[in-house]
């Protein structure tokens, strides 16, 4: 039987502006009545956290772990778009999700994945045509079509492209976008195919074009991606157009805070409470027609109580009325769980890490460098001159030109190379089997031999993260889908947090090594990335 119970508070009426001392009572997880009193405990009652956009696999927990750390900042949903696992194991890889996250009290809405695989210059474990695309969206645990990054596909109509968007459509099920530096009439036109929603904007000009074409515009905070900052003064001038998400969020960083840091964050920089609420909590719920209700009489009671609307510490969660949460700690419960992958390559030696210099791309005796910034997907290409040893181009720590290598891990290919700036590496090595979108082994470093190293840790572990330096070694075993761990929440954070440190020890000033090598694989954003086909130039979306 769900819970029954009564608490006092001051309620916050998001969409009426104000607060007002009551007593909420719940009646078999139910808001039964909420009644205005003389007084009330001095703590708020609200609506739970909704996170609009994130893939919970960058989290590298399962999703019945990420609820359990989630829980405790107040978020009680995430809008999760498992476009990660279905790029390495397909429609089983998005019912894998779906099933661990009905186990626990949490909120889970799925997409199905829109672009399996991303791009055709690079190797996926799967593909997700329109018809399963359809039947997915026929599934009443699917609530969206994932975020549409085939932006050139829509622009020209490409028949694959136009049946997802449409049988969203026609299952009345909105469809997220994603159209990174898209302006002009060719954004008119993206928008205008009927996707609703961009968490990619990365300046507010951008992000107010796209408004004024009716698109809602999700700010993103996450691990690597960083926006708030570019586009928080939105959420008062369009109240009602704008979400707060994390896309994605490494484990320790979802261990200090979620959407709860975003409400502090952006209340300390002016913006009106009940504005940056109704983006942390009730657009989310209307935009994607959620069953969690807005906590008003009648609704399924999804609600927190936080100790005041500056801070937003969260004092207690309650989802469908039970108290999963309360002052930090957990109360959802460990689920055992098993893994499935799709994972295939043979070590590798240092050889066959060496590039000749005459056979790279060229110009104006120049190589092409991937820049890599801090805080943004986005990458700059750069033209510099090459570092040759015995007719072989080799990492360049003065400079910091270091090698970048992408490594097919579905099967037997040779591993292809590349360059790449502000990694700030002296000695060492760090690879992972998480590089979006398809999630082969991408590896970073100063020599062949750390490098190959550092690969061949995560290929004995079936996927995951490493480390190398002259005197150790670090890796954090991935089972699943060599994407997420089967261990509980609070350890993966741990040995993250360790296995992150060690990599800042190598030289980098990056705020999250890891995550931005994550990304550098990620072919839909511009503007120079590498894939384990080649050196891609995001620009002309064609391979060097």
């Amino acid at each position: 039987m769900e819970p029954s119970f009564s608490i006092t508070g001051h309620y916050v009426d998001i969409l009426g502006g104000k607060t007002f001392p009551a007593e909420v009572i719940i009646e078999n997880g139910v808001v039964a009545s909420i009644e205005p009193c003389a007084s009330a405990k001095n703590q708020f009652l609200l609506p739970g956290f909704i996170d609009s956009h994130v893939h919970i696999e960058s989290s590298m927990l399962i999703p019945s772990a990420f609820a359990r750390l989630a829980v405790t900042h107040g978020t009680i949903g995430t809008i999760s778009d498992p476009h990660e696992i279905a790029n390495v194991c397909g429609v089983e890889g998005v019912h894998y999700m779906i099933q661990n996250g009905e186990k626990v009290p949490f909120h889970f809405f799925f997409g199905a994945p829109s672009c399996v695989p991303a791009t055709e210059f690079e190797t996926a474990g799967a593909a997700i045509h329109s018809e399963e695309v359809e039947q997915l969206l026929s599934n009443p645990a699917i609530y969206y079509l994932s975020e549409m990054m085939n932006f050139p596909g829509v622009l020209f109509k490409d028949d694959e492209v136009m049946k997802k968007i449409a049988a969203a459509h026609k299952a009345g099920k909105p469809v997220d976008g994603h159209a990174p530096g898209l302006r002009g009439d060719q954004a008119k036109q993206y928008i205008d195919a009927g996707i609703s929603t961009d968490h990619e904007c990365f300046t507010i000009e951008e992000a107010l074009e796209k408004l004024s074409y009716g698109m809602k515009i999700l700010i993103r905070e996450g691990s690597a991606a960083k926006n708030f900052e570019a586009l928080y003064p939105l959420i008062n001038d369009y109240a009602s157009m704008i979400m707060l998400c994390s896309d994605d969020k490494h484990p320790d960083s979802l261990l200090e805070g979620h959407i709860n840091s975003l409400c502090a964050r952006a209340v300390a920089k002016g913006m009106d409470v009940f504005n940056v609420l109704r983006a942390a909590c009730i657009n989310p719920v209307k935009h994607y027609k959620l069953p969690t209700g807005l906590f008003q009489v009648g609704d399924p009671a999804n609600f927190i109580v936080v100790k005041n609307l500056v801070s937003f510490e969260v004092a207690q969660t309650y989802i469908n009325g039970a108290l999963v949460a309360e002052n930090g700690t957990s109360f959802i419960k460990p689920v055992q769980e098993i893994a499935i992958n799709q994972f295939d390559a043979a070590f590798i030696s240092a050889n066959d890490l060496q590039i000749q210099s005459n056979a790279y791309p060229q110009k104006d005796a120049l190589i092409p460098v991937i820049e890599a910034i801090d805080g943004q997907l986005i990458t700059n290409c750069k033209w510099e001159a090459p570092s040759i040893s015995e007719g072989y181009l080799i990492s360049n720590t003065d400079k910091d030109i270091l090698k970048m290598v992408v490594y097919n891990r579905y099967h037997a290919a040779a591993p292809k190379v590349g360059f790449i700036k502000n990694f700030g590496f002296k000695t060492g090595a760090i690879a992972s089997t998480i590089a979006h979108d398809s999630h082969n082994i991408i590896a970073v470093g100063v020599n062949d031999v750390q490098i190959a190293q550092a690969i061949n840790l995560v290929i004995k572990e079936q996927g995951g993260i490493s480390c190398v330096n002259d005197d150790i070694e670090r890796v954090l075993g991935l089972p699943v889908a060599g994407l997420m761990s089967l261990e509980d929440p609070y350890k993966v954070a741990a040995d993250y947090t360790e296995i992150d440190i060690l990599s800042k020890s190598l030289g980098s000033k990056l705020g999250s090594p890891f995550m931005t090598l994550s990304f550098m694989a990620l072919l839909v954003i511009p503007h120079l990335k590498l894939s384990d086909k080649g050196l891609f130039d995001g620009d002309q979306f064609k391979l060097f």
